[in-house]
């Protein structure tokens, strides 16, 4: 493949993100909405919000594994159908059991994006970190824009938002299904070549043999031809796919302390980011900081901080040192969250809910990126659905916590992972160091 194919892989995964981020963010609007048509206890408002975060875990063991079963194109084209079938049966229905369903349904086919954006924009990106930061920041952009999608369809129904969101999840469907799914050569040092077979090598360079090097070439071609007619059609089919022919899974990134430290801090920003997002709006609602349908556009804040933080980091103050800078922003999470959680009023509340997605702006991508030449389908297959727990069990303690001590308890309690970032950001610059020494 050549630069064009890299450009077009990589542009279809930033496609995909957007898409993403209008579908995935929408879900903290609608199951506010969901709450106040039903009358939703707290506690349910929780559960409906982890069960999108289980169906983004399973989706992440999923796309690290079906592709060596069914191919990567099948894999995406069967999770990602999520979006477009999950919103479309919250439209239809409120019976609690469809509901549940369609909300891991919408998790599935985030995790499932996620992951494949993740691979297709970090293995065109000669900029690892900058791609990392617009394709995340194109999710920002779609999450910033969410909310005038659903106000602006809310204008010919209640639950019209929910169609036009199934909508938006076919189109994304659609993009990759258009879109090929092959490791394109140009980038491909940051995968593990398989070797190379020693009858190749006979009679080569190494053993400085001319008349060797001449007989074995010819041996060699003719070796080479009788093996690829009798496989080239599994080999077509596998490259084609986007599972490399020939290879095996280099699971060697498990023994290393980096990863799982990184795999921590993504799981603390997973488990804030998840669980601010998820109950700011009905918090804001029903504490009457911010009334009525103003509460809905506080998603719009966040998101437009972090697309602001995210394109910021990519094009003007790219980072130099990635753990220095993640124990700043995780501070800045700290310090901002704790005075949100102080305020009463709207305006402090939106310039510190402003600042507080600011600073949480380049944590994932950042992490992300941080993990350097042990990123493929199989660690990412691993590190995100771990870190995606986070995501699950914040959110639903957040829930629980609100049904008995009160919604500000519970939204004080994501202090906790808040502070978790610090640790592991702390962690991650020490193992670092360790390592150059």
């Amino acid at each position: 493949m050549d630069s064009n194919d890299n450009l077009k892989q990589r542009n279809a995964g930033y496609a995909a993100f957007f898409i993403s981020g209008i579908c995935a963010i929408s879900s903290s609007i609608v199951v506010s909405r969901l709450q106040g048509s039903y009358g939703f206890a707290y506690g349910m408002t929780g559960t409906l919000l982890s069960l999108m975060s289980i169906g983004n875990l399973i989706a992440g063991f999923l796309t690290g594994l079906l592709p060596t079963k069914i191919g990567t194109r099948l894999t995406v084209a069967l999770l990602t159908t999520g979006y477009a079938i999950g919103y479309f049966a919250m439209g239809l229905t409120g019976w609690m059991g469809i509901l549940m369903l369609a909300f891991v349904l919408v998790g599935l086919a985030k995790g499932c994006t996620l992951n494949t954006c993740t691979i297709l924009v970090g293995n065109n990106s000669p900029d690892r970190t900058k791609g990392m930061n617009v394709m995340h920041a194109c999710y920002a952009l779609g999450a910033l824009l969410c909310p005038f999608f659903i106000s602006a369809a809310a204008m010919a129904g209640s639950f019209v938002p929910l169609f036009v969101l199934a909508a938006f999840g076919l189109i994304l469907w659609l993009v990759f299904l258009c879109t090929q799914m092959e490791t394109p050569p140009r980038f491909a040092q940051r995968q593990v070549a398989p070797p190379i077979p020693m009858r190749y090598a006979r009679g080569g360079a190494l053993d400085g043999g001319k008349a060797h090097e001449k007989a074995g070439r010819s041996n060699g071609n003719a070796v080479r031809k009788n093996e690829t007619t009798a496989k080239s059609s599994k080999t077509a089919a596998k490259a084609q796919d986007g599972v490399p022919a020939g290879t095996k899974t280099d699971w060697s990134f498990l023994k290393s302390k980096k990863f799982w430290l990184l795999t921590g801090l993504i799981f603390c920003q997973n488990a804030a980011e998840y669980s601010v997002n998820g109950w700011m709006v009905t918090y804001f609602k029903n504490s009457g900081i911010i009334s009525g349908n103003l509460s809905t556009y506080t998603v719009t804040v966040m998101w437009g901080a972090t697309l602001l933080g995210r394109l910021l980091i990519a094009f003007v103050f790219p980072i130099k040192n990635a753990c220095r800078a993640m124990i700043r922003m995780s501070l800045g999470c700290i310090v901002f969250y704790l005075g949100l959680m102080l305020v009463g009023s709207q305006i402090p509340a939106i310039v510190l809910l402003f600042a507080f997605a600011f600073s949480m702006a380049g944590m994932n991508p950042t992490a992300v990126a941080s993990a350097g030449r042990m990123t493929s389908a199989a660690s990412m297959g691993i590190m995100l659905p771990v870190a995606g727990i986070g995501a699950i069990v914040m959110p639903w303690i957040a829930g629980i916590i609100s049904e008995h001590a009160g919604l500000n308890i519970g939204m004080a309690s994501n202090i906790v992972p808040c502070i978790g970032l610090f640790v592991f950001a702390v962690l991650v610059a020490r193992v670092r160091e360790e390592g150059n020494s």
